[in-house]
């Protein structure tokens, strides 16, 4: 399996973890700022980027596998580890089924899964059903605005957008992905690491009840919330994602 990963910065390893399709270039905002302090690296999920992209459906747990062979690859044994929605979910089953390599956790916008966590919001379900009868920019431009907080710059809608156009998913492999976050029940065991959970108040694609969820479900495990901000609260503002990650990282 060929997993394409960058590595810039120096000092402790920082994995980041993507959600459904975004590739590494997701991270953008924010790796300049974790490079000051980490050797920060990142990857294409398998199905997205320049990943392979085999058949699909994938789970949660086979896309730790390939997180797990980005920190082999890179000669890394323990790194700190970030995921972000989709990579949150990733990001957990990496700490069950291999405690030994993951230092600290840091779970953005994501669900503990299984029956007790809260559903997709409905503004998400309703563009789900008219996203079909729409042009396909059009559909791509909404999910863009639905995936950040109430009335986002016009500029940050521009700037994503242009980035999603610039780096389209592969279908195949973006239904291949959808299908590991929707079968994604939980993990199978207890998350030992040093967590931190962060998520928007105003996030319309992963309901924010689900931190608290996550939260509780995790011994000692830390909550912050940004205030207004939606799903990708890590591009609408960036500071209020570094300054708690960096500092529960030291």
């Amino acid at each position: 399996m060929n997993i394409k990963w960058d590595s810039q910065g120096d000092g402790p390893a920082l994995l980041l973890i993507q959600g459904l399709g975004y590739g590494r270039w997701g991270w953008e905002p924010v790796v300049p700022g974790l490079a000051a302090h980490h050797r920060v690296l990142s990857f294409d999920n398998r199905g997205i980027g320049e990943s392979d992209k085999p058949e699909g459906p994938y789970t949660a747990r086979m896309m730790a596998d390939d997180a797990l062979q980005v920190l082999d690859e890179a000669g890394v044994d323990r790194a700190h580890v970030v995921g972000a929605s989709l990579g949150g979910m990733i990001a957990q089953e990496l700490a069950v089924v291999a405690p030994e390599r993951v230092d600290r956790l840091v779970l953005c916008s994501t669900t503990p899964g299984g029956p007790d966590a809260f559903p997709l919001p409905a503004a998400t379900l309703k563009l789900m059903a008219e996203a079909p009868a729409l042009a396909p920019e059009v559909a791509l431009r909404r999910f863009v605005e639905n995936a950040l907080g109430a009335s986002p710059p016009e500029r940050l809608v521009d700037e994503i957008f242009a980035l999603r156009v610039a780096n389209p998913p592969d279908p195949a492999g973006w239904q291949a992905q959808a299908a590991a976050g929707m079968t994604f029940s939980g993990v199978d065991g207890a998350i030992e690491a040093p967590t931190l959970v962060l998520h928007g108040t105003e996030d319309k694609v992963v309901d924010v009840r689900n931190a608290e969820l996550l939260a509780g479900r995790i011994p000692g495990a830390r909550l912050e919330l940004v205030a207004g901000a939606g799903h990708l609260f890590f591009w609408e503002h960036p500071e209020a994602f570094l300054a708690p990650v960096t500092e529960f990282l030291a």
